[in-house]
């Protein structure tokens, strides 16, 4: 079997996934993107799992691309490079697509993929000191793959700034645009991730599926466009098992079954 790049710890309904690489600076090559890709699929069948954080082994979160894995790209066809491409843009669609909650935990540096791993998280919580880049025209490249993800989260006049200049950009600047959520002194960062953690584990697992699903479908629309797809969702929602306990809990004054055990 070949080398794992990513360990995992199971803890009830919440998933630690850890980018295992310290070595290369937790870098993305062909066997990560597969691993992760799998790793994805897995979690996306699994009903059980409602949280997952993601994050980096060692000094930081990911350092982007691996150098190796360039230096096979520049002798690639465009063909095999298309292929390569393809493989690594259904990576990041897979996790955005999960319908658990991901909630990224960044310290060090997220460059390139790295700032796309961002992107493609439903919260992140970054350390005070880490440092953020869509690097890749300093390449010679662009961040083509994640744009799809980035756009929707910092909008078209950072995008703009960020892809062209290639230049990197701190914790607080990441916030301001809206790449991440919450930013922390680095021995602060488990206790932030787990806050988010425990009010993620209040909310009903459907309704979190539910609502991630919704936003995509949602953001750029008209109101009157949307109109009948809002409704039905909500429509489907209150008349679910989780909708009708979420309901008689709150009218009964309870705790939901999802929720109990969770400290407040």
């Amino acid at each position: 079997m070949s080398e794992s790049f990513l360990t995992t710890r199971r803890d009830g309904a919440v998933e630690y996934l850890t980018l295992d690489r310290p070595d290369v600076r937790n870098a993305f090559n062909e066997a990560v993107i597969a691993q992760l890709t799998g790793w994805a699929a897995r979690a996306a069948a699994d009903p059980t799992l409602r949280v997952v954080v993601l994050s980096g082994a060692g000094k930081v979160f990911s350092a982007g691309a691996d150098a190796e894995w360039m230096a096979r790209m520049a002798t690639y066809s465009e063909r095999e490079n298309l292929d390569d491409a393809q493989r690594a843009a259904a990576m990041f669609r897979a996790i955005n697509a999960l319908p658990c909650a991901v909630v990224g935990r960044v310290h060090g540096a997220a460059l390139g993929g790295g700032s796309g791993l961002c992107a493609v998280c439903d919260i992140v919580v970054a350390a005070d000191s880490a440092v953020f880049g869509f690097t890749e025209t300093k390449l010679g490249i662009l961040p083509a793959m994640i744009s799809p993800f980035v756009l929707p989260k910092i909008g078209v006049s950072a995008t703009r700034e960020l892809f062209l200049t290639g230049m990197r950009f701190t914790a607080q600047r990441a916030r301001e645009i809206g790449l991440v959520h919450r930013v922390v002194p680095e021995p602060e960062l488990d206790a932030a991730v787990a806050d988010y953690v425990r009010e993620l584990l209040t909310a009903a697992p459907t309704g979190i599926a539910a609502a991630k699903q919704l936003i995509p479908q949602v953001w750029g629309q008209r109101p009157e466009a949307v109109a009948d797809l809002t409704a039905g969702t909500i429509a489907r929602q209150r008349v679910s098992p989780e909708g009708q306990e979420g309901l008689r809990a709150f009218l009964g004054k309870q705790t939901p079954g999802w929720a109990q055990g969770i400290v407040p």
